[in-house]
């Protein structure tokens, strides 16, 4: 009886519940068994899920295969279809210990091959966290699921269903377990992150969780965020980005373009300006901050001109992590039944030339931090983060877990080198 495999595919969270899912699995006894957790954010992440289903079941030929994910959820029957497949199970499923149970039980007899329920009727956060997800020297934390909102190019919140916030308390409690486990970083991850608290009584803010954690947790050196939406930014979140030092200065944001006329299309919720007076506001209260965004290439109706505009916001906003996305058609979406839909050849250049105004702004970020000194968080022996993320190597090992002090004294590729000088932190 060998224990179960996973593979994981898309975002963070999908790591996060893939672990909860280690465990639910375990304890139910399921043995091999090969589950894939997908991801549906476009439909080449659909393509490449089918893709792994089809390796892994040449890979494990007697295995049970089971997929679930985003992808499960929005598109059952794709994978109920599927030779390779034995069992599809939804986002909402995939967190319940009943469904592992079943599964060890009895797979093939009585347990459904298909369990997806409508992922728009659940109002709660599963009640299964996990302790420590993530390396040694960083956990992530799950606080909120779903979103309300409907951008005319996104098929996730059909796959994660409305948003649901975890209570501060149990946020609260999980990263005290962490902390005296050693850890000296924590995540908050989620699909909405700024949407936390309209669910829970009193409507607190993203901003009070964020005020109350470094409040309650005094030992906790390092608060990261995963990303934000900049139009939902609370008064309280500016607050801790001005007085809190443990926040760390980088924030990866969803801006998605920088048209204000293909902002409305995709049925975002800022303007072009937003985005700007966010980034500035946000600096001038905390000068070392980095910003990453996401950007669209290739929307449809983008002209040059629009193209342009998201172009020219790398600069404006002083965007140093890019994460570019080529459009990609999604079926059942609003934008997939737009008439002007680009080219694809020139979504390709579009995204290429974006991609080079990222990376030379990751270069500019490189070479101003050379001399400098920065606290590192060692992932390995080897290498580290900055407080804006920046990857940091050192030539002599450090301790794993441990936050280093160093003096940056090059840079090799999209990463920093660097001395120690001083000791940090010994948790």
């Amino acid at each position: 009886m060998n224990p179960p495999k996973f593979s994981t595919l898309g975002c963070r969270l999908n790591a996060y519940e893939t672990e909860a899912m280690k465990e639910l699995s375990q304890l139910a006894g399921l043995s091999d068994a090969v589950i894939v957790n997908t991801c549906a954010v476009t439909a080449e992440a659909v393509r490449k899920a089918r893709q792994e289903i089809r390796k892994l079941r040449r890979e494990n030929p007697d295995a049970r295969l089971i997929v679930t994910g985003c992808a499960a959820q929005t598109e059952p029957e794709t994978f109920a279809r599927m030779d390779e497949v034995d069992a599809v199970i939804g986002n909402t499923e995939k967190m319940r210990p009943e469904t592992w149970k079943g599964m060890a039980a009895d797979f093939i007899g009585q347990t459904e091959a298909v369990q997806v329920d409508d992922i728009m009727s659940v109002t709660e956060t599963a009640g299964h966290l996990i302790d420590g997800f993530g390396t040694r020297s960083r956990a992530y934390v799950q606080v909120q699921n779903g979103c309300d909102h409907r951008c005319t190019f996104c098929i996730i919140p059909y796959g994660r269903g409305n948003s649901r916030s975890v209570p501060a308390g149990v946020v609260v409690d999980q990263i005290k377990r962490l902390v005296d486990r050693g850890y000296n970083e924590v995540v908050l991850t989620g699909v909405d992150l700024t949407s936390w608290g309209a669910d829970l009584p009193a409507q607190p803010k993203f901003g009070d969780l964020v005020m109350r954690i470094l409040k309650l947790v005094p030992d906790l050196q390092r608060l990261r965020i995963s990303s934000i939406d900049s139009i939902e930014v609370d008064e309280n979140l500016m607050q801790a980005i001005a007085t809190e030092p443990r926040l760390m200065p980088h924030l990866h944001l969803s801006l998605q373009h920088g048209d204000d006329l293909i902002l409305k299309r995709m049925k975002r919720r800022h303007l072009r300006d937003d985005a700007i007076r966010f980034t500035e506001e946000a600096r001038k209260l905390r000068p070392d901050m980095t910003f990453g965004a996401d950007i669209i290439a290739g929307f449809p109706t983008e002209s040059e001109d629009h193209f342009e505009n998201s172009l020219k916001l790398v600069n404006d906003c002083d965007l140093t992590w890019l994460h570019v996305f080529p459009y990609s058609k999604r079926e059942g979406t609003p934008a997939a039944r737009i008439p002007q839909q680009v080219n694809g050849n020139v979504i390709k250049e579009r995204a290429a030339r974006l991609r080079a105004a990222g990376d030379a702004k990751v270069a500019k970020h490189l070479s101003e931090q050379v001399g400098r000194h920065h606290n590192i968080l060692m992932e390995n022996p080897h290498m580290g983060r900055t407080e804006q993320f920046t990857e940091v190597t050192f030539a002599q090992p450090q301790i794993e877990g441990q936050i280093v002090r160093g003096v940056i004294t090059g840079t090799s590729g999209t990463q920093l080198q660097a001395q120690p000088c001083a000791q940090v932190s010994q948790r």
